[in-house]
């Protein structure tokens, strides 16, 4: 995370807490035990007969595929290790044991002749630098940039001013303005921001009044929800948008100013419900509340240079269905203008959270394997996905997503539903249609995760919240399970909506 941002202090603890949270999870016996099945069980299933599994004709380098999604899915699920070095171990394995420059055993079967779906190493390895990748850097480069040059907390303080001091308006802004930053930066450093500008407010407020819980509860849940908002709001987006827009794929080319279209509207109306909740589960006791925002960055040039890319970037991607320019490509114009200029250097360019981008690579690396090894057009052909209810497949995988998602990370839930879900959604055709088609099912899964925000643990945001020692586990759960219910029947209604008349 950005050592520059405001508020690192609260992500350096964060990512204290969450170290000591899984050691504490994983006690020693415990986390052997678990390391244990996440490889023992993918092992059976690499050296188990084909019969096994029911798909005819399966080949070897498909059978590995199976195993090695396997131990994705249980390390990724068991959490032992951080999720992003799961990815980096798939991607290895990948490479290692099915692609056209894996070893050599694992390349030619008993007669010497090599198989013919063997993975490309290039596309996998192209995986990091997807245009996907690229579009997530460009907007770690805006928030680093909007951090140095102060943009970040002139922004937040222009956009705070006209909720004037009435404290359910201080609240509904708080909200607002989490959920605008949390868009286009990182949920984590935009919570990390907003709280502190929050913290002086929260230790002013009457200690018996419960407006402070509430106003704490808007940090997170404005961050979860205002990452639905953009493509880049949120990993498991990019990971949807990926699949639904692959030219190898589906090739929907639903473009970011497409996607705020339908989804920035649908945040609007979950964060005003949000407002309506906190306020009638945490009234304000004190009726007035006074912020203070102060920014002691000395202003320069480049400042107004990053004021310019910035509006200049966000205006590109709004109107890439105008001009032509898909958001991928926009996003380098911050990277090539801003480091160009000065503004940012090659000591920013180490705050890139990076093992967010191995994260979204090694979901991207799994797809790649699952359709070049012809494990995707077996799983398809084997399995009567169409003759399945389209709606129990959609809300069944919501539902189940939505579970998952708030106990392990968010992007590894969409890694794991995503590319399985694109294929259940393929083969599925014409009877997904009435309801959407295969956006709904994809954009639903990053949909469920955003809306996964019930505990502590959840998401990032909700474990900063949790550290200011003003909200009780039951009221987040609370708070969550209400926000959860009506954003997944929200998000779908608008979903099936769109899909059937062609706006996503």
């Amino acid at each position: 995370m950005f050592t520059i941002f405001h508020g690192f202090h609260l992500v350096e603890t964060y990512h204290q807490w969450k170290k000591e949270h899984r050691k504490n999870k994983n006690p020693l016996g415990l986390r052997f035990l678990k390391l244990f099945f996440a490889i023992a069980i993918p092992l059976f299933l690499w050296i188990a007969p084909s019969a096994l599994y029911g798909l005819p004709n399966l080949n070897p380098v498909e059978h590995r595929v199976i195993a090695i999604f396997a131990f994705a899915a249980l390390m990724w699920l068991f959490d032992v290790v951080p999720a992003w070095t799961t990815s980096l171990v798939v991607v290895v394995l990948l490479l290692f044991c099915t692609s056209d420059s894996s070893l050599w055993f694992f390349q030619t079967d008993a007669a010497g002749e090599k198989f013919a779906n063997l993975v490309s190493n290039t596309a996998i390895l192209h995986c990091f630098a997807d245009p996907t990748i690229m579009l997530f850097i460009g907007g770690f480069i805006i928030a680093i940039a909007a951090t140095k040059s102060g943009l970040d907390v002139k922004l937040a303080k222009v956009m705070l001013a006209p909720f004037g001091v009435k404290s359910e308006n201080v609240l509904l802004g708080f909200l607002l303005v989490t959920a605008v930053f949390s868009m286009f930066i990182s949920n984590t450093a935009t919570a990390a921001m907003m709280l502190t500008f929050l913290a002086p407010v929260l230790k002013a407020l009457p200690a018996d009044g419960k407006g402070k819980i509430g106003l704490a509860l808007a940090i997170p849940i404005g961050a979860n929800i205002g990452g639905i908002g953009t493509p880049i709001g949120t990993p498991p987006n990019a990971i949807a948008l990926k699949f639904l827009n692959d030219p190898d794929g589906m090739d929907m080319g639903i473009g970011f100013g497409q996607w705020m279209m339908v989804m920035a509207p649908l945040t609007i109306v979950l964060l005003f419900i949000a407002w309506v909740v906190l306020k009638k589960l945490f009234p304000f006791k004190q009726k007035e509340i006074y912020l203070e925002i102060e920014s002691h960055h000395q202003g320069s040039w480049r400042d107004i240079l990053v004021y310019i890319t910035f509006a200049i970037t966000v205006g590109l991607w709004l109107t890439d269905a105008i001009t032509g320019v898909n958001a991928n490509v926009v996003a380098m114009l911050p990277v090539g203008v801003l480091c160009i200029a000065g503004v940012i250097t090659k000591r920013d360019l180490e705050q890139i959270s990076w093992s967010i981008l191995w994260m979204i690579a090694g979901a991207f690396a799994l797809g790649v394997a699952m359709r070049q090894s012809g494990l995707a057009a077996n799983m398809i052909a084997a399995i009567p996905f169409g003759e399945w209810s389209p709606l129990a497949i959609i809300i069944g995988s919501g539902l189940l997503c939505y579970l998952m998602a708030n106990f392990i990370s968010h992007t590894a839930t969409a890694a794991l539903f995503v590319p399985i879900l694109a294929i259940a959604g393929t083969s599925m055709g014409d009877s997904l249609a009435s309801y959407g088609g295969v956006g709904t099912l994809l954009i639903g899964v990053a949909l469920c995760s955003s809306l996964a925000m019930v505990l502590p643990i959840s998401t990032p945001p909700n474990a900063l919240a949790d550290a200011t020692g003003f909200i009780k586990q039951k009221y987040m759960v609370t708070t969550g399970l209400i926000m959860g219910f009506i954003g997944l029947l929200l998000g779908y209604i608008v979903l099936i909506f769109c899909g059937v008349n062609g706006i996503l």
